[in-house]
This record gives structure tokens, C-alpha cells and sequence, in this order.
């Protein structure tokens, strides 16, 4: 919207010192290795060049290629840590017995692992850009297989890994290739998710892994005979085989192939649906929310402004704190009447989180600080101006925050509003839609803000065109029906008279809802509750719309969407 003028994340101490003594003990003793053949990288895709994680497998479907940041080439690997999950990523490959192997790879992020399953391993606390890590071990006098990984911890936010090498002389010559695996079924759905289980594959010396496909392309690595694929899009027709993959890399043939079709979820979408109007309280003679509810039945607000108070620490418009002040007491009001907020994190000016913190990790790390002192359901990031909406490396760094925090909150939800034209999404509209596929951000609503856009007088009729266009490119990129594509989209307006003297009436607004709740999308906001009150030909201020209406007429109308 136009922006007119905690807990944090807890190191799990007791595992880390358990597991920091146990890693100690691994290094520390003296190991008289013997001599090793020639060195030679013996992994498959170490830097992650493919653009796909194959043939390493990761923990909870928790990692990624990202082309930034890296350390060589253009690609890298993401691990999504959460607070369950340490997005451990492994690849098992052939080696020779008794022999001395040398492991090492570039790491970036807070406490970040590299080792050996059942031998070595070493870690780096929290690197501000990439270090090398180094470990050496021995084979067993019988091992023909060792599975390399790295890893994060618990809660510590996204870890990146790059160039990782393991040296030595492979294993033997193995050729054949596991049995391909049977009766592979679908077991349970979700609007966005399949759950898949297959009969085990034989192989000569063993199965290391199973590598899903969804038609041609590879979307998921695991160890045993059941996985669960998500980030799909609902009411859409998924095709899935599974191949065996053995520690020398050979592949199977592909097992029975099984067609699904995912849920249509709420509405074809989501299931989430938010009536909730701008509300600030730096601004704007801040109206008694208590009065506003049980004159409207209104439930939901969005909060402005979450921003960067220094050091990518966030606070309530840079100035007030983020716990104890003045927008908590209201927070609560609002909760012990049985409502609810969402923050919106930027606006179109000011110092922003998302321009201002250094990393995605970083930024995870500061909207995680909010959604911990709040215990957040849903979280806004409002990308305006040419330091966020236009910058395109920000872009990339919103969604990707936005895609850590999804994945360590499960059942949050997360927004990203936006200007538009009259028509549709603009250039970088487009753009910041195609990066959240791209990234697989799996964001739930796409809020556009149709006013300020030049429309001239019918507001309507421009709004209604606007939503077209965006969930043209929605389906487009997405591959969603109408239904789905409806479901992730949200409508942000200016009540009143617009910066640029656009009028949108009650009787427009009212048009407006209507024809939200006819095509089921997800959210309707305005810019601001506290606009929300009349004074004629007063022009556009904080305090109020510009026209003749009855208080808080805007937010009742908004009341009355469902979705």
C-alpha cells in the first residue's frame, strides 16, 4: 500500500552440544591412513550444475538449486531447514574398501554440517559467505559404499552448499542395475500434495535410493519405498513413475507409471479466504479498533507497517517496537474480540526488510521474529517502488524468505501484494510471478492493487479487468484452471479518492465485493480503515476518504466477503 510517511529463533543448546562433542571425537583421534590412489571427484552433479538436486536425496523434500548465492558456476544447493527438519542432503556412491578418501565443500549459513554417514564429519557456525569445510576418513575393510551429506540445524534458517568434492578412487565396477520397482500407488491427496508407495527393487549389492518423476522431470529423491510430492497445484492431473537407483549410479528401468488427480481444496484452491482492511497505527488519527469491530463485523486487519528498524531487525514502521507497544495493545484488542491480524512487511516507502536485509536467510530470519511474537497465521509482503518491486534480485529474495518460512511454519500463509495496470500484471508483475514458480515459493495469494494506475473513471470496470489479467498469468505459469487461479488471487483497493483522484464510491466497492465473492478469490483489502470515515471534497488525506459517506461504510461492505 501506499506508506504515506519475540521470540527469536532458540539454538537447541543441549543438541548442539551433544552432537559438537561427538563431532569432536570423530576428528580428534589419530588415524593412520594409508595411501590413496590418484584423487578424482568421484560425486555425481557436486556443484548442483544440472539444475536439479539428483542424485542427492534430501530430508522432508527440503532442497533446492538456487543461482544465488554461489561459490563456483551458477548453481548452488538450498537446504530449507526447519525446526524438525535439518535438510539433510546425502549421495551415496561406490568406493574401495581400506581406503583413504578426502571430503570437502564450500558452505554458507548458521551451523552447517559435511560428513560421512557412520564416520566423519565437521561444521562451521555461521559464515556471512562461503567457507570450506574438510574432512578425511578410511573406508572399511569390507565398505564398498559411502553416503556423503551435509546438512543444517534445527530452526537456524536456509544453508547453502557448493562445489563439494569427495577424492579418491571410485568403487567397483558395478553395471547392473536394481530391478525396477512394482506396484506403484497412490496411497492418499491433498489440493496439493500426492502420497506414493511402491514395492521394494533387488539389486546386485544394493538400492541406495528411489528417484520419483513426475512425467519427464525429476522431482523427488528418497531412501525407502513411500514419498510424498508436494507444492502441486489443485484439480490437476499428475502422472508419476519411480526408478531404483544402486551406489554405483545405475538406474532401473521405470516401474508402472500412475495417474492422479489432486483435490480441488476451498474454492479449487487453497481454502483461504481474508476480508481484511488496512489498519495503521502511525498514522491517520488511528481509530479504535474495538469501536470499528462491533460496528461492522469485521474480523480480520492487515497491519502496516512491518519495516527494518536497523540491522534487519524488524519493527512496526522503523520506530515503534515490535512487542509492547502501541500495535501490540491494539493486536490484542483485536484477538480478544475474535479477530485476527496479518502484518504487511514493506509498503511504498521507507527502510524495508526485504531491500535492506543482506540475504534471504536473513530476512527468513527477521519475518520468522515476527511470526514467533505473534504467532502468526498469515504474513503480507507488500512489494512497491523500485527498491523491492523493481529490483529483481529482491524479488528473488522475498520469495525466497517467504518459501523458508512457509516450510518452518507449517499452515502459514503467505501474500505478496502488488500494482498493477488496468489490465493485468506489469512487467514485473509477471516477473515476480514467474520467479515464485520458478522457486517453487508456493505462495497462496497474489494481491494486485488496482488503483493508482492511471484507470480514469470506472473503477469497476478496471479492477474487474485488472484480476482478469492477473489470473490470465496465473494459469499461464501455473498451469491452473479458472478455479485454482481465482483462489490464489486478492483484491487491494483505495476507498474514496485515490493519489490520482480515482474515485471508488460505497456503491463501487459494494460492485467490487460482488463480483469477488462470484469468482471465489481469496482475499479484499483497502487502503485504510483509517480512511474509512467521510469529508467531502476534503481531497486525499489520511483521515479520510475525500467523499460523502457513512462511517466505516468501506470496512462493513468489505465485512460482507466470503470467497
Amino acid at each position: 500500500m501506499r506508506n504515506p510517511l519475540s521470540n527469536t529463533t532458540r539454538r537447541p543448546r543441549r543438541r548442539l552440544l551433544a552432537l559438537f562433542a561427538t563431532a569432536g571425537l570423530a576428528l580428534g583421534g589419530a588415524v593412520a591412513l594409508p595411501g590413496t590412489a590418484q584423487a578424482a571427484n568421484i560425486l555425481t552433479n557436486p556443484g548442483f550444475e544440472s539444475g536439479g538436486v539428483s542424485p542427492w536425496s534430501c530430508t522432508g523434500n527440503l532442497g533446492s538449486v538456487v543461482s544465488s548465492p554461489v561459490h563456483g558456476g551458477s548453481k548452488a544447493l538450498a537446504g530449507a531447514v526447519s525446526s524438525s527438519d535439518n535438510a539433510k542432503c546425502s549421495q551415496t556412491v561406490a568406493v574401495k574398501p581400506n581406503t583413504a578418501y578426502t571430503l570437502s565443500g564450500w558452505v554458507r549459513g548458521s551451523y552447517v554440517y559435511l560428513g560421512v554417514d557412520g564416520g566423519a564429519s565437521t561444521w562451521t557456525t555461521s559464515p556471512s559467505a562461503y567457507a570450506q569445510l574438510s574432512v578425511n576418513f578410511t573406508t572399511g575393510a569390507s565398505q564398498t559404499s559411502a553416503t556423503i551429506y551435509t546438512h543444517g540445524w534445527y530452526a537456524q534458517g536456509t544453508y547453502y552448499a557448493d562445489d563439494i568434492s569427495l577424492d579418491g578412487p571410485g568403487g567397483s565396477s558395478d553395471t547392473q542395475a536394481p530391478t525396477a520397482p512394482a506396484s506403484l500407488r497412490s496411497t492418499g491427496k491433498t489440493s496439493s500434495s500426492v502420497s506414493l508407495a511402491w514395492n521394494a527393487s533387488t539389486d546386485n549389492v544394493g538400492v541406495t535410493a528411489y528417484d520419483i518423476y513426475s512425467g519427464s522431470n525429476q522431482v523427488l529423491s528418497v531412501s525407502g519405498t513411500t514419498a510424498t510430492v508436494s507444492g502441486l497445484s489443485a484439480s490437476t492431473a499428475y502422472t508419476f513413475t519411480v526408478k531404483a537407483r544402486d551406489a554405483a549410479g545405475n538406474s532401473s528401468a521405470a516401474s508402472n507409471s500412475v495417474s492422479v488427480t489432486t483435490d480441488a481444496g476451498g474454492g479449487g484452491g487453497t481454502g483461504f479466504k481474508q476480508a481484511a482492511p488496512y489498519l495503521y497505527e502511525g498514522w491517520g488519527d488511528p481509530p479504535s479498533v474495538s469501536t470499528v469491530m462491533s460496528s461492522t463485523g469485521i474480523k480480520w486487519f492487515t497491519m502496516a507497517f512491518m519495516l527494518d528498524g536497523g540491522g534487519c531487525n524488524p519493527m512496526w514502521d522503523s520506530a515503534r517496537p515490535l512487542t509492547g507497544g502501541v500495535d501490540q495493545t491494539v493486536i490484542n484488542q483485536i484477538r480478544s474480540a475474535g479477530g485476527d491480524i496479518v502484518p504487511s512487511f514493506g509498503g511504498w516507502q521507507g527502510s524495508k526488510l526485504g531491500a535492506n536485509c543482506s540475504s534471504a536467510s536473513a530476512l527468513a530470519a527477521a519475518l520468522q521474529k515476527v511470526i514467533d511474537a505473534y504467532s502468526l497465521k498469515a504474513i503480507d509482503m507488500d512489494i512497491e517502488n523500485t527498491d523491492e518491486f523493481e529490483n529483481e534480485a529482491v524479488q528473488a529474495r522475498i520469495l525466497t524468505a517467504l518459501k523458508t518460512v512457509k516450510a518452518n511454519n507449517p499452515g502459514l500463509r503467505t501474500i505478496v501484494t502488488f500494482g498493477t495496470s488496468t489490465t493485468g500484471p506489469t512487467y514485473y508483475g509477471n516477473r515476480l510471478i514467474e520467479q515464485a514458480k520458478s522457486i517453487g515459493a508456493d505462495i497462496d495469494v497474489f494481491t494486485i492493487m488496482p488503483f493508482d494506475f492511471g484507470g480514469g473513471s470506472d473503477m469497476y470496470g478496471n479492477t474487474v479487468n485488472a484480476t482478469e489479467g492477473l489470473k490470465a498469468k496465473l494459469k499461464s505459469t501455473f498451469g491452473w484452471d479458472d478455479a485454482t487461479a481465482y483462489a490464489h488471487i486478492g483484491i487491494s483497493g483505495m476507498n474514496g479518492l485515490s493519489d490520482q483522484q480515482e474515485l471508488t464510491s460505497p456503491a463501487i466497492w459494494t460492485q467490487i465485493r460482488d463480483w469477488a465473492n462470484s469468482h471465489h478469490i481469496a482475499r479484499l483489502a483497502f487502503w485504510s480503515v483509517n480512511r474509512d470515515r467521510p469529508c467531502a471534497g476534503g481531497g486525499v488525506v489520511s483521515n479520510c476518504s475525500g467523499i460523502s459517506q457513512n462511517n466505516w461504510q468501506f470496512t462493513s461492505i468489505t465485512a460482507g466477503f466470503t470467497g
